[in-house]
């Protein structure tokens, strides 16, 4: 028995302990769900809502041209996006009711992906279970699906009475493709990148703002209480790039790789006297083709032995240095030469004998830039990098974009110098230059010894207020003598008129270069693999355009500057120089117009004519301004244009006009004319001036 009690007590003790722990959770669920359901809701709200960045809209990247006007190139500009997402709550039941099919028949075909019973279903059982926020679609869409979508059912009644939420993204748009991609650039979620976007990154990102997001199943839904943060958008960059002359440069170089089947190249021209760049192109070959796949023309990749181009640094020590003109003398041999124990080679089989300076240059003979810069400095080379570095080659630009190379200039003192290191720095070798260096280098000679810094961005904008303006730097005054550069200039047009870039020559304007054709290093050897290269200004005479053309490893038979990278200069001339008439008007004053002759001129238009003789500087003079027509009186050296009215009623005299502008007058009285005779004016006509116009009235005009 005692067992048996001892048994059933402890039942007991458990059924009762198992009782008293159930009547604590009840009280503590009525105890959470009523009496503490405020605090905890409290907790609850403040975990679901939290604040989260609304991100500011990048401002735009624009080309050179004219901002104020409208007329701008935009390189780069942010687009908005939106991700389309509903709260089925909202909507009242009429009006929800009586839209429902028609919404789901219009998201089924304008998505494509699901059926209209899957999105009625599926928006049906969201409100059903009070679901606030249902993603539709993860597809985003622009702006005009936006504006086309919330005429839709239900969702035409707006954000607050439809529940129609569209969530905007943004995204980096460039209206040209792929031209100038590279010096475009991009940023990243990191905040790293390159180009423009990156380089000026601080001024395009703005200042984002916040709001406040309640997360709830399916996303996070915006809350506008009025406590968000509105951001700051970020501001526009003026560029000075032509983006015609960009998709000259792009093309002419694409064309040029993919002919010799080069591994990379790049082309960069800019404004002589404003150090603006106008053009930058780089390409480097892909699986796929040529792509702008790096900045070859400012980064490291593209800091290369210059060869040939860097002659005309050479010479420029040697005229700044000693008493070296373009008549002497120099003996280049039979085309191999020893220079301290190293054998130096021509390009021309048998050599080029006895050659002036101006030739040496021009042939681009190894041997006698040498041979003139060991004479001169083989006893202090250090003379020789004091110069180099006092033209600026030793030091960066400063350039505007980030990512510029640091050049390479060997000095005596260096470890690495050898008995040989000066004649090979003098043709270019043992050194390093990025293009845009060799380049400023080029410019300065060509900017009458000014060496400027290069700009490629002009303005920063908000809106149409200017908040920066950017204006080249003078990074020297005057790098050599008037003497040197005269000698110079006289030589780099000697390159084209008779030298190793002939056949670039233009018979409408003179180009002043020098072409480069250096060999390649791999595994510590130079090989007989090129980097090709041209740099040079024009016109010659009154330099407006400096540029500069690499093209690396070339394949074929035909592998130096002047016939792989020259020519891409010459298309990139030729387009510059077609569409800029500033550069034309020297050629007018080639003219020298007789002013003891008077034209032959009887009547004509008012305007065309005092034109024409304000061209040619013929002494003009109008008897009555307003007229639009008028005939054409000689007096001693000057023409009187007088008057010849045209009337509505009768018929006007166009004797002696052109044929083009008589058929406007008499076209203009509706007359039928019809033309006899061949020439260029009016001889005679069939009805007399003055007489009155007949309805479908027909005049004969003969020619002369």
């Amino acid at each position: 028995m005692n067992i048996k009690k001892s048994i059933l007590v402890r039942v007991r003790v458990a059924f009762l302990a198992i009782c008293l722990f159930a009547c604590a959770i009840v009280y503590k669920i009525v105890h959470i769900q009523f009496l503490d359901k405020t605090n905890w809701k409290a907790i609850s709200k403040e975990r679901r809502v939290r604040y989260q960045p609304v991100f500011a809209t990048r401002g735009n990247i624009y080309s050179d041209n004219d901002v104020s006007s409208g007329n701008e190139s935009i390189l780069a500009t942010s687009l908005p996006f939106y991700r389309v997402a509903f709260d089925p709550t909202i909507a009242e039941t009429q009006v929800f009711n009586a839209g429902i099919d028609s919404l789901a028949m219009l998201l089924a075909r304008f998505y494509g992906d699901k059926s209209e019973d899957h999105y009625r279903r599926r928006i049906k059982n969201a409100r059903t279970n009070g679901r606030r926020y249902l993603r539709l679609n993860s597809r985003q869409i622009n702006y005009q699906d936006k504006k086309m979508m919330a005429q839709w059912p239900i969702f035409r009644a707006g954000k607050n009475r439809g529940g129609v939420i569209f969530e905007k993204v943004e995204k980096r748009f460039k209206p040209f493709g792929l031209l100038a991609e590279r010096t475009i650039g991009f940023i990243n979620v990191d905040k790293n990148g390159a180009g423009l976007e990156f380089s000026f990154n601080d001024n395009l990102a703005g200042t984002d703002g916040e709001a406040l997001f309640e997360r709830i199943a399916g996303g996070n839904k915006p809350i506008y209480d009025g406590t968000e943060v509105k951001p700051q958008h970020g501001y526009d960059i003026k560029t000075t790039i032509d983006i015609n002359l960009q998709d000259v440069a792009e093309n002419a170089l694409y064309k040029a790789l993919a002919k010799t089947d080069a591994d990379y190249g790049c082309v960069i021209m800019m404004e002589v006297k404003t150090g603006e760049i106008k053009a930058i192109a780089n390409l480097g070959k892909t699986k796929g083709g040529y792509i702008e796949d790096y900045n070859y023309a400012v980064g490291n990749q593209g800091r290369t032995e210059p060869g040939s181009t860097f002659k005309l640094a050479a010479m420029m020590a040697l005229f700044e240095h000693a008493n070296v003109n373009l008549t002497d003398s120099v003996d280049t041999g039979k085309g191999s030469f020893r220079i301290k124990g190293r054998t130096m080679t021509d390009s021309k089989i048998g050599g080029y004998g006895k050659i002036t300076v101006q030739e040496v240059f021009e042939k681009s003979s190894n041997i006698g830039v040498a041979k003139l810069t060991e004479e001169h400095f083989g006893t202090n080379p250090t003379a020789f990098t004091d110069y180099l570095n006092r033209f600026g080659l030793g030091s960066t630009l400063g350039f505007q974009m980030d990512g510029e190379a640091r050049p390479y200039l060997k000095s005596p003192q260096d470890r690495s110098w050898s008995a040989t290191s000066l004649a090979s720095m003098s043709i270019g070798y043992e050194l390093k230059l990025s293009p845009l260096q060799t380049l400023a280098f080029y410019n300065a000679v060509a900017n009458n010894g000014v060496k400027i810094q290069p700009i490629i961005v002009k303005e920063i904008r908000k809106a149409d207020n200017v908040i920066q303006t950017f204006q080249t730097r003078v990074l020297d005054e005057k790098i050599c003598s008037d003497a040197t550069l005269k000698k110079l200039r006289t030589m780099m047009e000697g390159v084209v008129e008779n030298g190793t870039a002939k056949n670039i020559r233009s018979n409408d304007y003179k180009v002043a270069g020098k072409t480069g054709t250096a060999r390649k290093v791999k595994n510590g050897k130079y090989v007989k693999t090129y980097s090709t290269s041209f740099a040079g200004y024009f016109p010659a005479d009154n330099p407006k355009y400096s540029c500069i053309v690499i093209i690396d490893s070339p394949k074929g038979v035909n592998v130096y500057g002047g016939d792989v990278a020259a020519p891409v200069f010459k298309e990139l001339a030729d387009k510059a120089y077609a569409r800029d008439l500033a550069m034309h008007k020297p050629l007018l004053a080639r003219v020298v117009p007789n002013k003891e002759s008077l034209p032959d001129i009887k009547s004509g238009s008012l305007d065309d004519l005092s034109l024409i003789c304000n061209k040619i500087g013929i002494s003009n003079h109008s008897k009555s301004p307003d007229e639009d027509w008028v005939y054409v009186e000689p007096q001693k050296r000057s023409l009187v244009f007088k008057p010849n009215p045209v009337n509505a009623a009768t018929v006007p005299d166009v004797t002696g006009m052109t044929l083009r502008d008589a058929l406007f007058i008499l076209e203009n009285q509706r007359l039928r004319v019809k033309v006899e005779g061949t020439g260029k004016r009016v001889q005679r006509q069939s009805v007399a001036p003055g007489a009155a116009i007949e309805k479908d009235g027909q005049i004969v005009l003969i020619l002369s």
